[in-house]
């Protein structure tokens, strides 16, 4: 049989085991202090993001760029942006916006002025060389190519020396415009139809405002029966309008524009470029048209961190229209096919525009920081309200006149 365990033997086991069990227990309760502490001296010195500092999920992160330019406090340990604007960044911010908004104005008056001088010129010099009036002088210029040429080539200067002066200004390099990512045909195609949607949607707002207007005794629709008819001028028109002006417009509005208003706030600067990009066609129904796809052409740049894509499908809208007006107005027996196959493709991209949503493709929703940030600093920039206030008179007055 075998020996019963001696009482006092096992009462000392018990201890001992009591006493290491407190052991570890105090061995982990001071790690776990310790690895606290250490946390706590970590928080206390990380920073925010240079890149993104707001920490914003649904930006588009390769976008916007370092925002330390904005505020340099972004390389103090421990920092990070506060709700509320301290006076260094609001200046600096207010810089941006007020960049922004002196290359628009600098855009939309070179192209006034220039237009003006180059139709000057030309009819002094048809004036010295024909004689006759300037009236027929101008007559002349607008059934043939020369003012369609004035035009292109006033545009062609004004969107560029305002789009690289203002990436110039602000730090920007105009080879960022251009690095494309994760852009494919199948994307290129899928954008391509939900723009023709938007389209389509825009211009028959456009049409329902234009009906408005005529109750009034008021018309949005400039005139342009005659303007460069012979071959040559539709010839040049056809070249400005199809690659020309998406190429120029998509630099000076997706590029510049949409790239100097994104420092802070990516959902306004969206907004804001649509609005300046509208105003820029001077009329009502071109500029619901401009706004609508604006908004979008600036969603796929900042996606793909690039203008390639807005400028494919700028190109792709702009031909589409005008060969559809080609039909319409030339070739009144395939008006019904073509006003078919353009309404069944805008309904496929209409299901395009529910797929791409679906899968995550939102505008950018601002943070409170990025929400102080945004409009409330822009309007503080008196540069930003001119650029607005005098294109909107500017089609105030193309209106009543």
């Amino acid at each position: 049989m075998d020996e019963f365990i001696n009482a006092d033997e096992h009462r000392a086991e018990v201890s001992g085991l009591i006493q290491e069990i407190c052991s570890l227990k105090n061995t982990l309760e001071r790690k776990e202090k310790q690895l606290s502490e250490k946390n706590i001296e970590l928080l206390k010195n990380a920073t925010a993001d240079k890149k993104h500092p707001f920490d914003n999920p649904t930006d588009y992160k390769k976008y916007s760029g370092s925002y330390d330019i904005i505020q340099p406090r972004l390389g103090e340990a421990g920092y990070k942006i506060p709700v509320e604007i301290d006076r260094v960044e609001f200046k600096n911010l207010k810089r941006q916006y007020s960049i922004g908004g002196w290359c628009i104005m600098l855009q939309f008056l070179m192209a006034l002025v220039l237009s003006l001088l180059l139709m000057s010129g030309v009819q002094l010099v048809m004036k010295v060389i024909n004689g006759g009036d300037g009236e027929a002088s101008y007559k002349y210029m607008y059934g043939s190519s020369i003012l369609v040429a004035i035009n292109m080539l006033v545009y062609i200067i004004a969107n560029l020396t305002g789009a690289f002066a203002g990436l110039k200004w602000a730090g920007y390099k105009g080879k960022s415009l251009i690095k494309t990512r994760d852009f494919t045909f199948g994307k290129g195609l899928q954008y391509c139809l939900i723009a023709l949607f938007l389209w389509l949607v825009s211009v028959y707002s456009g049409t329902i405002v234009e009906l408005i207007l005529n109750k009034f005794g008021l018309s949005c629709i400039v005139d342009q029966t005659g303007l460069g008819e012979s071959p040559l001028g539709l010839a040049v028109g056809y070249v400005y309008t199809c690659i020309i002006a998406p190429v120029t417009e998509e630099i000076m509005f997706r590029g510049m524009v949409l790239k100097v208003f994104s420092r802070a706030n990516q959902r306004f600067a969206i907004f804001a470029s649509a609005f300046f990009f509208g105003l820029a066609h001077g009329n009502i129904p071109q500029f619901i048209l401009a706004f609508v796809l604006g908004i979008f052409l600036a969603q796929i740049t900042m996606k793909h961190n690039s203008i390639i894509p807005a400028v494919i499908v700028h190109i792709f809208i702009n031909t589409t229209s005008t060969i559809f007006g080609l039909v319409t107005d030339k070739l009144e027996a395939y008006m019904l096919i073509a006003t078919l196959i353009l309404f069944g493709a805008a309904l496929v991209g209409a299901i395009m525009l529910l797929v791409f949503r679906s899968e995550g493709n939102r505008l950018p929703a601002p943070t409170p920081q990025q929400h102080r940030r945004g409009r409330a600093v822009a309007t503080s920039s008196v540069p930003f309200m001119l650029a607005a206030t005098i294109q909107i008179i500017y089609m105030i007055h193309a209106l009543v006149s």
